[in-house]
């Protein structure tokens, strides 16, 4: 079951609200003699988390189908580049399954035993049910909060975010679980910061996507993310003070195109291109919680250009 994006967190009787963990969502399979753990696009990720495994296989009977997120912790929050590395790791995913173990927190219950589906059970009764079947589950097997207070879900927002709590999601107590369907609510945690425009996609006279930067302790602009599309008033807004960076000017600090991994597009891994501006113009931004490696994991919202700010009042990589 999926969730749709919301702009404010919604209230009313009959809704539950629990923190957004930042991880990848898995479903967990008990089978009669094994695990099996599954992505949400379908990916086979056992072997990636062999700890995870073994805890759902010793703790859960046979028949069980649990829905949760997989979560890596670097001391006191989630570290999404170290869940990341599971599937790198290659022959040292013993070792880094070892520096860095993993921990599954769970928050619906799909199936118990003998093979009864309770897709079709409000969330209150399999969540019920959740808390039982956990109730002595090793620590890597977590349920993950739940509260019918939003005064508790804003308390989340507040003091959570700093520990990769991306937001909160939203769910009625007596709604079934729908695969596919985008029943549930998400709102995620945003807040506005500032960022040098080092880039745009398409060109300068119209840019579509902007791309950003902030000033290390050496006065280099670092890459650190890319914006949605730009609306039509924001491209004409921000078009006349654009300056496409040109021969005779300071070498442009990024390589061109823009490196896959620094652009994260996940989805269509590849370079890319790009038309390099003068790092001159500041941009007012909203981001996420995402934010490793001093990068934007997630796309930013471009709010305005601050024409009252120069790039020299952008330094420092944490924003």
């Amino acid at each position: 079951m999926l969730a749709a994006a919301v702009d404010a967190v919604p209230e009313g009787r009959g809704l539950a609200y629990e923190p957004k963990w930042d991880g990848w969502r898995a479903l967990a399979f008990r089978r009669a003699d094994s695990v099996f753990l599954q992505s949400r696009s379908g990916r086979d990720l056992t072997r990636y988390f062999p700890e995870i495994a073994r805890a759902v296989r010793t703790a859960v009977p046979p028949g069980t189908v649990l829905d949760g997120e997989l979560v890596v912790w670097q001391g006191e929050r989630t570290d999404f580049a170290l869940l990341q590395r599971r599937v790198t790791a290659g022959r040292r995913l013993t070792a880094v399954a070892r520096a860095h173990p993993a921990n599954y927190v769970l928050f619906d219950l799909l199936g118990a035993p003998p093979d009864r589906v309770l897709l079709d059970l409000p969330l209150a009764e399999r969540r019920a049910l959740l808390t039982d079947l956990l109730a002595d589950a090793p620590a890597s097997l977590t349920l993950s909060p739940l509260s019918t207070d939003v005064g508790q879900a804003m308390e989340w927002l507040r003091a959570w975010t700093a520990a990769g709590v991306e937001g909160v999601m939203v769910k009625t107590l007596d709604g079934r679980y729908e695969p596919g369907r985008r029943g549930w609510r998400k709102y995620r945690a945003w807040c506005s910061t500032e960022a040098i425009i080092g880039g745009v996609t398409g060109t300068a006279d119209d840019p579509e996507t902007v791309l950003l930067g902030r000033l290390d302790e050496t006065g280099t602009l670092r890459y650190t993310g890319r914006s949605h599309p730009l609306r039509p008033h924001q491209r004409r807004e921000l078009a006349p003070l654009l300056t496409p960076a040109g021969p005779g000017g300071p070498a442009h600090p990024w390589p061109q195109p823009l490196p896959a991994a620094w652009s994260g597009q996940l989805d269509r891994p590849e370079p890319l291109p790009y038309v390099p501006v003068d790092p001159t113009v500041v941009a007012e931004i909203e981001v996420d919680t995402a934010y490793e490696h001093h990068r934007w994991r997630h796309r930013v919202r471009f709010l305005r250009p601050r024409a009252d700010l120069d790039a020299s009042d952008v330094s420092g990589l944490r924003p």
